[in-house]
């Protein structure tokens, strides 16, 4: 198996994992937890093929995605109550399929011969957040990378890594490269809560 698939395996059960989590945690129906894992698990890869014009999408020609999606959903439905922490579950499983896809999604501005840096970046940032922030518009959240989390970034930061990374090192290292950085990046700054600058009124600064 090639390791841009493996690293899409890695990347889809994951975020179908912390779509169907968010789906329980808001006590949608079955129909509908199904339906995140699956938004969030392909979302960001439908997004970029439709920008690269990839038309039909990936996801839509190749129903492998979508299968991992809903086995992984039904797990997530049968195993919930065994998790202690919740959110804490959702973020992990989020930080993983972040740099999973961001390692994916990066890969492809090469193998698609978009190899600039700025294509690279938004190739990788695409696969990697798309999925996630239409899940939250979906559950009426404010999307994590409009946030004051530390989680574009993180993408932004793997993505440069693999494009300066690609030409030096051998076969897949800039791949794995990318994977390791956006995942610390992202786990380092939940655990220690880092977070970017929260811009505040004059209001709110008078309270």
């Amino acid at each position: 198996m090639e390791v841009l698939n493996i690293f899409e395996i890695i990347g889809t059960i994951a975020f179908a994992a912390a779509g169907a989590l968010v789906g329980i945690q808001k006590k949608l129906d079955v129909f509908g937890v199904f339906i995140l894992a699956l938004t969030t698990a392909v979302g960001g890869g439908i997004v970029r093929d439709i920008f690269i014009g990839i038309t039909p999408p990936t996801a839509f020609l190749f129903p492998m995605s979508t299968i991992i999606s809903l086995l992984t959903a039904i797990i997530a439905c049968f195993a919930y109550q065994g998790l202690n922490k919740l959110n804490k579950t959702i973020l992990i499983c989020d930080a993983i399929g972040l740099g999973a896809f961001t390692a994916a999604g990066a890969n492809l501005a090469f193998i698609y011969e978009y190899n600039r840096l700025f294509l690279t970046i938004m190739m990788a940032v695409l696969t990697g957040v798309g999925g996630g922030a239409i899940r939250d518009v979906f559950v009426r959240d404010i999307p994590l990378i409009f946030q004051k989390d530390v989680y574009a970034v993180a993408s932004i930061i793997g993505a440069v890594c693999f494009f300066y990374a690609k030409p030096l090192l051998p076969g897949n290292g800039a791949m794995y490269l990318c994977f390791v950085v956006t995942v610390l990046i992202r786990m380092v700054c939940m655990k220690y809560n880092i977070n970017l600058p929260v811009l505040t009124t004059s209001n709110q600064n008078r309270k």
